[in-house]
């Protein structure tokens, strides 16, 4: 199993960026993903999770509204649309699915919100 994450980088306060995370080596299409993320000096916190069909997604409380995570089987890649973006969205954003054989992450991709 295989997951890469892109499309990070620094973004002013109210700004957008979009998430993307190739997978392979795994059937993408049967499992759902989730995106989390790490700020500086704190755990790792779920942001959204998205079924494998894509019909059913959740999120963190601090990001509804402004994010939106969304798939496309065809291209076994996943995506984090974040919008209206604050200094403390600042973190490293993973990819995470969880299948019969385990629990597989990225390697992250950094956000950094700041004037």
């Amino acid at each position: 199993v295989r997951l890469v994450e892109s499309g990070g980088g620094l973004v002013q306060p109210g700004g957008s960026l979009r998430l993307s995370c190739a997978a392979s080596g795994f059937t993408f299409s049967n499992y759902g993903m989730s995106w989390y993320r790490q700020a500086p000096g704190k755990g790792r916190e779920l942001v959204a999770a998205i079924a494998s069909s894509g019909g059913v997604t959740n999120y963190a409380d601090s990001v509804k509204g402004r994010f939106t995570v969304y798939r496309d089987n065809a291209k076994n890649t996943v995506y984090l649309q974040l919008n209206s973006l604050k200094p403390e969205d600042t973190a490293v954003y993973y990819c995470n699915t969880r299948t019969r054989k385990g629990d597989y992450w990225g390697q992250g991709t950094q956000v950094t919100v700041s004037s």
